[in-house]
């Protein structure tokens, strides 16, 4: 499995590659760099570099990627468990459609969930850094005619799925690109971006709001959403504390999607987010019932993938409701 991550290794080899890449757990600071690297069938990892990676990536038989941001309080093995899991659905959908190339910044390894919350949020600030360098890295491989020639481009579509805190790296990764990288406006970057139980204020992918990048860099951009979700209720107590009073979008989709852009949809999950994830209906993009088999959020994603549409039997479509036994 190839990964990215900004999470410090325990040792550090810079400039040189990392062969026996251990993860620091003790350490949730972002590093300055990313590390591009692969995990091996026995669980060791090897850091190869994003050249090599790019390469692989290139080179491998899937016609698309799926990038994986995962959320708050997530450590590498879940991480890695949950990727094993997307990509064994996507497999099982269509094979060699969809490879899972999972994001990991630096959650915290702190006992409490309010302390980890806070600590997270700063970690994925931090993060922004390096994810938005490794953004220009892949935009100068793209245009590279050594690694792309005219005559060998490389052709893979890309989507992203973040979930939960993973939005608010996604939503502070773009910022950050745009201001030191892209002053013009981010290109259009991602086919299809999923948004799923997304923990940022509700209003973040109106126009003129910060999350509205995601839009621009985006073909489609789909928030899955349900109103019983136990973990962003807890989220919302927690910002509460803090002074930040807004309703989170993954509670409520936008607050006016007559404010979002119109590549924006949005997903009611209600009828089986509980069910999917019981008690906390907060990850319910993965299994259904039974957990081992794709639920119908999965399945929606997959087909928007596969046909880069949301809603491909209505075209103006922008909101449902995914009930279970559904699309």
């Amino acid at each position: 499995m190839y990964f990215i991550t900004s999470r410090m290794p325990a040792v550090n080899t810079e400039p040189e590659l990392n062969p026996d890449f251990v993860f620091d757990l003790q350490n949730n600071s972002s590093s300055r760099a990313f590390y591009c690297c692969r995990r091996m069938a026995n669980g060791t990892i090897r850091e190869i570099g994003s050249k090599a990676m790019l390469g692989a990536l290139k080179a491998s038989g899937y016609r698309q990627i799926l990038l994986y941001l995962h959320g708050f309080n997530n450590l590498p093995d879940y991480v890695f468990q949950t990727s094993k899991t997307l990509q064994a659905f996507c497999d099982a959908k269509k094979a060699k459609e969809v490879l899972v190339v999972p994001i990991i910044w630096p959650c915290d390894n702190d006992l409490g969930i309010v302390k980890d919350y806070w600590d997270d949020q700063q970690a994925a600030d931090q993060s922004s850094f390096s994810f938005s360098r490794m953004l220009e890295k892949f935009m100068a491989w793209r245009s590279s005619e050594q690694d792309n020639p005219d005559d060998d481009p490389c052709l893979k579509r890309i989507n992203i799925l973040a979930h939960s805190m993973g939005n608010r790296v996604l939503r502070q990764t773009l910022l950050l690109w745009r201001n030191k990288f892209q002053p013009q406006g981010v290109p259009l970057l991602f086919r299809n971006t999923f948004l799923a139980a997304p923990d940022i204020l509700n209003e973040t992918i109106h126009k003129g709001h910060s999350g509205e990048l995601i839009a621009h860099a985006s073909r489609n951009v789909v928030v899955y959403y349900a109103s019983d979700d136990l973990a962003l209720r807890a989220s919302k107590v927690s910002n509460l504390k803090n002074g930040e009073a807004s309703r989170r979008l993954g509670h409520t989709g936008p607050e006016d999607m007559d404010k979002t852009p119109k590549n924006v949809y949005a997903i009611d999950c209600d009828d089986i987010n509980t069910a999917y994830d019981t008690p906390k209906g907060h990850t319910y993009f993965l299994g259904g019932k039974p957990k081992s088999k794709p639920g119908v959020v999965f399945n929606h994603i997959f087909n928007t993938i596969l046909t880069g549409r949301v809603f491909p039997n209505d075209e103006y479509r922008k909101t449902t409701i995914l009930k279970a036994g559904g699309a």
